[in-house]
Protein backbone atom coordinates (compact mmCIF):
# COMPACT_ATOMS: atom_id res chain seq x y z
CA UNK A 1 0.00 0.00 0.00
CA UNK A 2 1.32 3.02 -1.22
CA UNK A 3 2.20 6.25 1.27
CA UNK A 4 -1.01 8.30 -0.16
CA UNK A 5 -3.85 5.61 0.09
CA UNK A 6 -2.76 4.78 3.43
CA UNK A 7 -2.86 8.76 4.48
CA UNK A 8 -5.90 9.15 2.59
CA UNK A 9 -7.46 5.75 4.67
CA UNK A 10 -6.46 7.51 7.69
CA UNK A 11 -8.32 10.85 7.48
CA UNK A 12 -11.12 9.13 6.32
CA UNK A 13 -11.23 7.17 9.14
CA UNK A 14 -10.46 9.45 11.43
CA UNK A 15 -13.50 11.52 10.02
CA UNK A 16 -15.87 8.65 10.26
CA UNK A 17 -15.15 7.94 13.95
CA UNK A 18 -15.70 11.79 14.63
CA UNK A 19 -18.86 11.58 12.69
CA UNK A 20 -19.91 8.60 14.87
CA UNK A 21 -19.49 9.71 18.03
CA UNK A 22 -21.11 13.16 17.65
CA UNK A 23 -23.79 10.80 15.80
CA UNK A 24 -23.76 8.66 19.05
CA UNK A 25 -25.28 11.61 21.38
CA UNK A 26 -21.72 11.50 22.88
CA UNK A 27 -20.54 15.42 22.75
CA UNK A 28 -17.49 14.94 25.34
CA UNK A 29 -16.10 18.16 25.38
CA UNK A 30 -18.05 20.12 22.87
CA UNK A 31 -18.24 23.24 25.29
CA UNK A 32 -14.58 23.27 26.61
CA UNK A 33 -13.43 25.75 23.97
CA UNK A 34 -16.67 27.66 23.67
CA UNK A 35 -16.49 28.25 27.51
CA UNK A 36 -12.80 28.84 28.10
CA UNK A 37 -13.12 31.84 25.39
CA UNK A 38 -16.71 32.98 27.38
CA UNK A 39 -16.55 32.71 30.70
CA UNK A 40 -13.76 30.96 32.29
CA UNK A 41 -11.83 27.42 32.56
CA UNK A 42 -12.00 24.35 34.61
CA UNK A 43 -10.59 25.38 38.00
CA UNK A 44 -8.26 23.09 40.03
CA UNK A 45 -10.23 21.38 43.14
CA UNK A 46 -6.90 21.96 45.24
CA UNK A 47 -6.88 26.03 44.81
CA UNK A 48 -10.47 26.50 45.08
CA UNK A 49 -11.24 29.87 46.72
CA UNK A 50 -14.42 28.88 48.19
CA UNK A 51 -16.99 26.45 48.31
CA UNK A 52 -21.09 26.79 46.95
CA UNK A 53 -23.34 24.08 47.24
CA UNK A 54 -26.23 24.31 44.82
CA UNK A 55 -29.63 22.13 45.20
CA UNK A 56 -31.63 20.53 42.40
CA UNK A 57 -34.80 19.58 42.76
CA UNK A 58 -38.04 18.23 41.21
CA UNK A 59 -40.07 21.83 41.57
CA UNK A 60 -37.47 22.19 38.67
CA UNK A 61 -35.81 25.01 40.48
CA UNK A 62 -32.08 25.64 41.75
CA UNK A 63 -31.22 27.05 45.35
CA UNK A 64 -29.93 29.36 45.00
CA UNK A 65 -30.43 30.39 41.47
CA UNK A 66 -28.65 33.48 41.91
CA UNK A 67 -24.86 33.59 42.93
CA UNK A 68 -22.01 36.37 42.65
CA UNK A 69 -18.55 35.96 42.38
CA UNK A 70 -15.31 37.89 41.95
CA UNK A 71 -13.29 37.61 38.28
CA UNK A 72 -10.37 35.20 38.72
CA UNK A 73 -12.46 33.45 41.48
CA UNK A 74 -12.15 29.48 41.65
CA UNK A 75 -15.35 27.81 42.83
CA UNK A 76 -15.94 24.83 43.59
CA UNK A 77 -19.88 23.89 42.98
CA UNK A 78 -20.57 21.02 45.45
CA UNK A 79 -24.36 19.99 43.53
CA UNK A 80 -26.99 17.89 45.18
CA UNK A 81 -30.02 16.50 43.28
CA UNK A 82 -32.52 15.81 45.75
CA UNK A 83 -35.23 14.91 43.42
CA UNK A 84 -36.51 11.58 41.94
CA UNK A 85 -35.52 12.57 38.26
CA UNK A 86 -31.85 13.64 36.18
CA UNK A 87 -31.21 16.37 37.04
CA UNK A 88 -27.97 18.25 35.97
CA UNK A 89 -26.18 21.83 36.05
CA UNK A 90 -24.70 23.53 32.56
CA UNK A 91 -22.68 26.22 32.73
CA UNK A 92 -22.64 28.49 29.78
CA UNK A 93 -23.78 31.24 28.02
CA UNK A 94 -27.26 31.63 27.07
CA UNK A 95 -27.16 31.38 23.78
CA UNK A 96 -24.90 28.15 24.02
CA UNK A 97 -27.64 26.91 26.70
CA UNK A 98 -30.56 26.94 24.44
CA UNK A 99 -28.79 25.27 21.64
CA UNK A 100 -27.60 22.41 23.81
CA UNK A 101 -31.14 22.29 25.02
CA UNK A 102 -32.27 22.03 22.03
CA UNK A 103 -30.04 19.32 21.22
CA UNK A 104 -31.06 17.46 24.15
CA UNK A 105 -34.80 17.56 23.63
CA UNK A 106 -33.84 15.30 20.61
CA UNK A 107 -31.63 13.47 21.96
CA UNK A 108 -32.16 12.57 25.99
CA UNK A 109 -30.28 9.83 26.42
CA UNK A 110 -27.02 12.41 25.47
CA UNK A 111 -23.72 11.84 27.24
CA UNK A 112 -21.78 14.23 28.77
CA UNK A 113 -18.49 14.46 29.54
CA UNK A 114 -17.12 18.34 30.13
CA UNK A 115 -16.10 20.28 33.26
CA UNK A 116 -18.78 22.93 32.88
CA UNK A 117 -21.48 20.26 33.88
CA UNK A 118 -22.78 18.11 36.05
CA UNK A 119 -25.47 15.29 35.34
CA UNK A 120 -26.85 13.64 38.95
CA UNK A 121 -29.33 10.42 39.09
CA UNK A 122 -31.76 11.16 42.23
CA UNK A 123 -29.82 11.50 45.08
CA UNK A 124 -26.57 12.14 43.67
CA UNK A 125 -24.10 14.50 44.93
CA UNK A 126 -21.20 15.68 42.45
CA UNK A 127 -19.00 19.03 41.56
CA UNK A 128 -18.08 21.60 39.18
CA UNK A 129 -14.78 23.05 40.01
CA UNK A 130 -14.52 26.39 37.83
CA UNK A 131 -12.18 29.03 37.51
CA UNK A 132 -14.26 32.85 36.31
CA UNK A 133 -11.87 34.65 33.95
CA UNK A 134 -14.18 36.90 32.52
CA UNK A 135 -16.55 39.77 34.36
CA UNK A 136 -19.97 39.54 33.33
CA UNK A 137 -23.28 37.49 33.58
CA UNK A 138 -22.86 33.76 33.72
CA UNK A 139 -25.73 31.50 33.16
CA UNK A 140 -26.79 27.73 34.09
CA UNK A 141 -29.76 25.19 33.58
CA UNK A 142 -30.81 22.13 34.05
CA UNK A 143 -31.06 21.01 30.05
CA UNK A 144 -32.77 17.48 30.84
CA UNK A 145 -36.41 17.72 28.81
CA UNK A 146 -38.76 20.31 30.22
CA UNK A 147 -36.29 21.27 33.00
CA UNK A 148 -35.07 24.53 31.12
CA UNK A 149 -38.30 25.87 30.24
CA UNK A 150 -40.01 24.90 33.92
CA UNK A 151 -37.83 27.51 34.74
CA UNK A 152 -34.89 25.14 36.20
CA UNK A 153 -32.07 27.97 35.42
CA UNK A 154 -29.82 30.40 37.28
CA UNK A 155 -27.24 32.97 36.77
CA UNK A 156 -23.42 33.94 38.70
CA UNK A 157 -22.89 37.77 38.71
CA UNK A 158 -19.05 37.63 38.06
CA UNK A 159 -18.05 41.14 39.27
CA UNK A 160 -14.81 42.93 38.32
CA UNK A 161 -12.22 42.34 40.81
CA UNK A 162 -9.20 44.63 41.60
CA UNK A 163 -7.20 40.89 41.91
CA UNK A 164 -8.49 40.18 38.47
CA UNK A 165 -5.01 39.26 37.37
CA UNK A 166 -5.43 36.27 39.72
CA UNK A 167 -4.89 33.43 37.88
CA UNK A 168 -4.57 30.32 39.76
Amino acid sequence: MNAHYRHTMVAVLATTLSAMAAASGNHAGRHAHDAVDAFGKPGDATKADRRVKVEMTDGMRFNPSTLAVKQGETVRFVVSNSGQVKHELVLGTEKELKEHYEAMKKNPEMEHADPSMVTLAPGKTGEIVWQFTKAGKVDFACLQPGHYDAGMNGTVMVDKSANSAKQH
